[in-house]
């Protein structure tokens, strides 16, 4: 069976508190691109896995063997698989990568095994392996608040070109929550950013959105504030950081744009990408 695994971006992030199981609540849009990885899966006499990069591991804490693990202690399956990945989304970038290939496989086996669990229950089964997870089962534009857990799915007209742009170095997720300064950073209006989009109002989403962590990654990686600026310079109407980075992202109307941009920053980048939203 091939599966692809969309990448997403925050199209709006904020980071409401701190709670008190040390946790962050938060108040998301999200939004699947058609950017993606592919997965190519088969029920096989052994566990099996393979990767165009070198780099992935496919160890304990790998996400596809998380997902093959949960699915198979959960339905108490007895058969394995062979998995290969080819992998697009870059690691380290806010883009989900590792949540949407565990979201794919997810989904591999509720299809395959005719499971009785609707997509609801199988996004919420995806959390025990990352916050991310269950919107990437879901897979459509969606308000996501707590912890990723509560998903609002929405419907709505407006879509845009993207460019992505990442430099060689990722951000720690785990860092930029503890770097950030709730008295000094800054909080975006979900609400009405969501309210813009779902209208196709454009310059009021412009206005309203943004993303919290920004605050801290620019401390830590302030290349990120630069690239920011230079896709402002550039002429994009809204540039922001997708989750807590390494990717900046910046929307465009016109997919001739996000292309001859692309081109433009392909050199000065190891990851520059032209997409859209889905």
């Amino acid at each position: 069976m091939k599966l692809h695994a969309n990448a997403k971006i925050n199209l709006c992030l904020d980071v409401v508190k701190k709670r008190s199981d040390g946790y962050h609540e938060m108040d998301m849009i999200m939004t699947p691109l058609h950017l993606h990885d592919t997965l190519w899966i088969e029920p096989s006499d052994e566990e099996q896995y393979a990767c165009n990069n070198q780099d992935l591991v496919f160890d304990e804490h790998n996400t596809i063997v998380k997902a093959v693990k949960l699915m198979r202690e959960t339905y108490h399956l007895k058969d394995f698989c062979k998995i290969r990945l080819e992998k697009r989304i870059p690691m380290e970038a806010g883009l989900a990568g590792g949540s949407a290939d565990a979201a794919a496989v997810l989904r591999y086996f509720q299809k395959q095994y005719e499971l009785p669990c609707t997509l609801e229950e199988l996004a919420s089964l995806g959390k025990q392996i990352g916050a991310d997870v269950p919107f990437c089962v879901l897979n459509k534009l969606a308000l996501v608040q707590g912890i990723g857990e509560r998903l609002t799915p929405c419907a709505a007209d407006c879509s845009f070109s993207v460019l992505l742009i990442k430099p060689k170095e990722g951000i720690s997720t785990k860092e930029a929550f503890h770097k950030l300064d709730f008295s000094a950073c800054a909080h975006p209006d979900t609400a009405n950013a969501l309210h813009a989009f779902m209208c196709n109002d454009r310059n009021a989403f412009y206005r309203y959105a943004g993303n919290t962590l920004e605050y801290s990654a620019f401390q830590m990686m302030p290349k990120l504030a630069e690239i920011k600026k230079e896709l402002y310079a550039y002429g994009f109407p809204f540039v922001l950081m997708s989750g807590s980075g390494s990717t900046i992202f910046a929307l465009c109307e016109k997919n001739e744009i996000v292309v001859k941009a692309a081109n433009h920053f392909k050199d000065r980048y190891p990851f520059v990408c032209a997409t859209k939203t889905m």
